[in-house]
């Protein structure tokens, strides 16, 4: 007997969530999966904001703007007759980190922070960034109160859930001997700076000295006790999202496609968010392979096929036969990944949608896509 796993309820997922995290892996349609959720909401009376950390562009692309930037922007050609509205956004990690400096810093300080070549080199490529500063527009989104629901795509890897590390990451960084040593200097003040180090310290920047120059390591010492005081309240900040993240109200989408390797990026994430205790809402599996014709397997299509073609009658008939033999062969090896996905993780909602004949590239496209989510969940509880 084949286990049926139970299927996500798309619409009251839209209906009752304020936060959806999707997260997958690359070339999944994870991010069609997510503006697709962020327009149906929409469209039935939720004032939803969709934030992307994914650089790629294909959301702006999707939903008609011609790009997405820092700052939440209202999509036009939304059914609004519900009341609802949507706004969407790409995190730009460097604008937020300018931003958090000039809200909590006085104005000398804050210039000095944005001047300095290590905050510039910080906050543009420093591993780790991203996913801080993702903790810390998601928090700003919920903080304003604005929208009804937050719908957020993560990066297409497995550093999706990297964010979910930011407030331990962040702690590590902030209390870890190396900021300690290299805010000593700036708390001496001026040319004493050396002389609070001890011997084995002093080694330390000697050689610090030497690859860096001896202006570098001041700049780096000045940013990092510049920054040490407002690290502090961004660290709670992100202690508060990550709590959040688990409340009630906050759900997680895993995104997948019916193949090895995505399924196994989908375990992970499944097994990852249960380790964490996240809120699971379960898992979209994308482009699955379906047949009208169930009842008619692979082997008998061929061999109707062949004996029409040796019987030289109905070539359409034997062609069409063909076909019907591709898609069914398709459709049994989706079935057997899902059931074996299922077999693994047993208590994992899923919901099935159709692989569509073409790419998804705008809001039409997008509705077509929320309404098959929607329509496999009632199909599945039918």
């Amino acid at each position: 007997m084949t286990l049926v796993p139970d299927t996500v309820d798309v619409d009251a997922l839209l209906r009752d969530a304020k936060i959806i995290v999707c997260c997958g892996a690359g070339g999944v349609g994870k991010t069609t999966t997510a503006a697709a959720l962020a327009v149906r909401a929409a469209e039935q009376g939720r004032k939803v904001c969709v934030l992307t950390i994914d650089p790629a562009r294909r959301l702006a692309q999707s939903m008609g703007l011609t790009e997405l930037d820092n700052t939440p922007r209202e999509v036009a050609g939304i059914d609004t007759a519900a009341g609802g509205r949507l706004d969407a956004m790409m995190l730009d990690m460097k604008r937020t980190f300018d931003d958090i400096v000039v809200a909590h810093a006085d104005e000398a300080r804050a210039k000095a922070i944005l001047a300095n070549p290590f905050y510039i080199s910080l906050s543009s490529s420093f591993a780790g960034t991203q996913e801080y500063m993702a903790m810390e527009k998601l928090g700003q989104l919920k903080t304003a109160a604005t929208w009804d629901l937050i719908v957020v795509d993560t990066p297409p890897s497995r550093s999706a859930l990297d964010f979910l590390d930011a407030p331990k990451r962040l702690g590590q960084f902030l209390d870890g001997r190396m900021i300690r040593i290299l805010t000593a200097p700036a708390r001496a003040g001026g040319r004493a700076y050396l002389k609070v180090f001890t011997l084995g310290v002093k080694v330390f920047t000697d050689v610090l000295n030497k690859v860096l120059g001896g202006q570098a390591l001041k700049d780096l010492s000045l940013f990092v006790s510049s920054l040490e005081a407002m690290f502090g309240g961004f660290r709670e900040r992100a202690d508060q999202t990550y709590k959040l993240l688990k409340e009630r109200g906050t759900s997680f989408v895993v995104v997948a496609v019916p193949e090895r390797d995505a399924l196994r990026e989908a375990a992970y994430f499944v097994e990852r968010l249960e380790t964490d205790q996240m809120p699971l809402a379960g898992m979209v599996l994308n482009r699955v392979h379906t047949t009208n014709a169930p009842a008619l397997s692979v082997e008998r299509s061929l061999a109707a096929a062949e004996t029409l073609d040796a019987a030289g009658e109905e070539p359409l008939a034997a062609a069409a036969l063909r076909i019907h033999a591709e898609r069914a062969h398709a459709a049994g090896h989706d079935a057997r990944r899902a059931s074996q996905f299922h077999a693994a993780h047993p208590r994992v909602k899923l919901v099935n949608v159709a692989a569509q004949a073409g790419d998804v590239h705008d809001l039409d496209g997008l509705r077509a896509i929320g309404a098959e989510l929607a329509s496999a969940s009632t199909r599945a509880a039918g």
